[in-house]
């Protein structure tokens, strides 16, 4: 790698005062929601503007072998985008238009740094919607969802970020622009290198723009229906019984009791009953009114107590308790925030296992579900171990380590996960976090192949070394 006062020079010189070296500015770039930061201080932040900013940027680290990590929001939960000692954190984040909208295609084309909340409220305007909806999507990017394969609430019914994406720009390691997907409905002509390139987590290419899969906006009323249950695993079957009875809400979302209770408090509501689960759902379209009842009586008949509400703004209040998920978490100390999925019909299993890692090593997991698809959202909370002030560095918020019998606690219900025929992120990544046990569910010789892949797009090893493959 060169000398970095020669690599800020070149930068310097191309991009001109889009190449931050503010500390403060530093100090954010090597930290996500996670939690978790890079060691080290990053060379600068590149306040990319254009795709030209983005390949002038990636030409010059090619050149001078220097690592790039790129960023959006830095709403990750993996470590996935934080920046380190000796690398470029590129930002795409002030890439933020959309290109062109096409209601009569049910296509749009996005610059990364758009933020979910804000493409739709757009698209609105044309009678349009971007369906991924994750619980961050105030604060998250398009970009960001690409990069880390989303979910979130409504992808049981309207599918995930990878069955939203027609095509991708993408700008390899050494600057060349690649024009992956297509336009139309069906398209298989060659590799499908945008699936590919969904979910990569920045170790592929840096993504510039996308074409959007878009629905038109879901005509007739929305309802939804809180029911309670006595514990979690009562909640979780009822959700597995919601599921076996063939409807499909737009959302079905679990809170255990902890997790409840926290959100309770934050939001200053009435405490729930002691122990009691939470299940949250929505119905959407013309048939919104029938499939609630139909649901209402299967929750009703395996012991939930059931409300339904017609009214969207009640409805939202009642989704708001779920969205307010992570700052609850905050309140009750430090937390390790993860993402383990299972089949549906496993999750009341997963709620046992997370009760006996629980008892077992001693800790506390409040643990959300979107039930309707069977990711869960565990919630490791300890008392931080050791801050790591020695590198401490200004505008720097604590950076908490996480203890090893926390890591204990979450080696063994990832296993658990596993074991259940699951998966260890559901929508996160792998990033930082979790990348010694990603061998473990891919097995060795996968493991080298899906490596080798990034080898091609990425020969020198620059784009978010460290992260996802590090051995």
């Amino acid at each position: 790698m060169s000398d970095a006062t020669e690599v800020l020079a070149l930068l310097r010189a191309v991009l001109g005062d889009r190449v931050d070296t503010d500390p403060t500015s530093l100090a954010e770039a090597r930290a996500d929601k996670s939690g978790h930061a890079a060691t080290g201080t990053p060379l600068a932040v590149v306040h990319a503007a254009s795709v030209a900013d983005v390949r002038e940027t990636l030409r010059i680290a090619t050149a001078t072998r220097t690592p790039v990590v790129t960023r959006g929001a830095g709403t990750g939960l993996a470590g996935g985008a934080n920046a380190g000692a000796g690398e470029i954190a590129l930002s795409v984040r002030a890439m933020d238009r959309i290109l062109e909208v096409r209601p009569d295609d049910l296509l749009a084309v996005v610059e990364p740094g758009i933020l979910n909340a804000d493409l739709n409220a757009a698209l609105a305007e044309h009678g349009l919607w971007w369906a991924p909806d994750p619980a961050s999507r105030a604060i998250s990017t398009v970009g960001g969802n690409i990069a880390t394969g989303a979910g979130g609430l409504l992808c049981a019914k309207y599918g995930v970020v990878r069955d939203a994406v027609l095509g991708v720009d993408l700008v390899l390691a050494d600057g060349r622009l690649l024009h992956l997907g297509h336009r139309t409905v069906k398209g298989v002509t060659g590799l499908d290198l945008t699936s590919l390139v969904i979910g990569s987590e920045g170790t592929l290419g840096v993504v510039v723009g996308a074409t959007l899969k878009l629905r038109r906006l879901i005509p007739g009323e929305v309802c939804t229906i809180a029911a309670t249950f006595p514990d979690v695993r009562a909640a979780a079957e009822a959700s597995a019984a919601v599921t076996a009875s063939g409807a499909q809400p737009s959302i079905m979302e679990l809170m255990d009791a902890a997790s409840l209770a926290a959100v309770h408090a934050l939001l200053h509501l009435d405490a729930p009953t002691p122990g009691a689960a939470q299940l949250t759902i929505q119905t959407d379209g013309p048939a919104a009114v029938a499939e609630a009842e139909a649901i209402a009586d299967v929750l009703r008949r395996v012991g939930g107590t059931v409300v339904v509400s017609h009214d969207r703004a009640e409805g939202e209040r009642l989704l708001a308790i779920r969205r307010s998920m992570h700052p609850a978490m905050e309140s009750l100390g430090t937390t390790l925030i993860e993402d383990v999925s299972v089949p549906r019909s496993a999750l009341p299993a997963m709620f046992d296992e997370i009760a006996r890692v629980e008892r077992e090593h001693g800790v506390v997991i409040p643990t959300v579900a979107h039930a309707g698809d069977g990711n869960l959202h565990p919630n490791f909370i300890f008392t931080p171990a050791e801050l790591r002030t020695g590198d401490a560095v200004p505008g720097e918020a604590g950076v908490v380590d996480v203890p090893e019998h926390i890591w204990d606690a979450a080696d063994d219900l990832f296993r658990a996960a596993l074991r259940l025929g699951g998966t260890l992120t559901g929508e996160h990544g792998i990033g930082v976090l979790k990348r010694r046990w990603l061998a473990d569910e891919l097995g060795e010789d996968q493991w080298e192949l899906q490596r080798r892949i990034t080898r091609v797009f990425d020969p020198a090893g620059i784009l978010n070394p460290g992260k996802v493959f590090a051995p």
